[in-house]
């Protein structure tokens, strides 16, 4: 084996000042001033070893897939990094054209009333520890866990949707319009 195809078979991430992570039992915990969360690497072949400030990856494999599959678990750890440290907001605009929408929290559930003049309510689930704060016209997630932020504002979309309806005409919902890092109150 040569050593560049040993080169692109390992990779490194630092990890930044003010986090913390440790590798127990094919897991992942990240702490950092935001929170705390954790990943499992149970299913990922993937090799990892948390030292000296760095994670250090290597593929189980030399082929292709082996690589992508060793890229894609440095993101993974990466963006958790970046969550406990900047967090993430994703902005969604409520938009009608007669019945007015009115999105209301309450515990861990999204209640969307009014839809086009629906008379029950539509239910979302909010996933982990995010945050939904209803702005007028705008509703504001944010959270330390990617993942949890995008399913809750995937789940708040989805559940605005229309039935039984001509989706070019009857424009009415929910919609994501912008996704950044840091968090936005």
């Amino acid at each position: 084996m040569s050593t560049s195809l040993i080169n692109k078979m390992a990779t490194e991430l630092e990890i930044p000042k003010g986090v913390t992570i440790t590798y127990k039992k094919s897991m992942i915990t990240v702490q950092g001033p935001l929170g705390k969360t954790w990943k499992s690497f149970k299913k990922i072949p993937v090799t990892i070893d948390v030292t000296d400030g760095k994670v250090l990856l290597k593929a189980q494999g030399t082929r292709d897939k082996s690589r992508a599959i060793m890229n894609t678990s440095r993101s993974l750890i990466r963006n958790l990094c970046e969550g406990v440290v900047e967090g993430y907001t994703i902005k969604m605009k409520i938009v009608f054209s007669h019945f007015p929408i009115t999105v209301k929290v309450e515990g861990k559930t999204v209640i969307i009333e009014n839809f086009q003049g629906e008379r029950g309510t539509r239910k979302t689930k909010i996933w982990g520890e995010t945050k939904v704060l209803p702005k007028g016209d705008d509703v504001i997630i944010t959270g330390h866990v990617l993942t949890d932020v995008s399913q809750t504002a995937a789940e708040i979309q989805n559940g605005s949707k229309v039935k039984d309806k001509d989706h070019r005409v009857f424009l009415d919902g929910i919609y994501k319009f912008e996704k950044k890092k840091g968090i936005e109150n």
